[in-house]
């Protein structure tokens, strides 16, 4: 589980400071309302292709 939560960081810099997917400008946020909404797995990995799906399970677990 250690290795999901690395996923996950936090900067100031970055989207007013929430938690975000490997410092790029994808918020756990966004990724738990796809997830929230319906969307399953394959359908936010299409919609962000930078993402992994260890990058998905971070934000779970977060």
């Amino acid at each position: 589980m250690a290795d999901l939560i690395e996923r996950i960081t936090v900067s100031p810099d970055l989207c007013n400071g929430k938690p975000t997917i490997r410092n790029k400008r994808i918020t756990v946020q966004t990724i738990l309302e796809h997830l929230a909404g319906g969307d399953d797995r394959e359908t936010i990995l299409h919609q962000f292709p930078s993402l992994e799906n260890a990058d998905i399970d971070a934000c779970v677990n977060f």
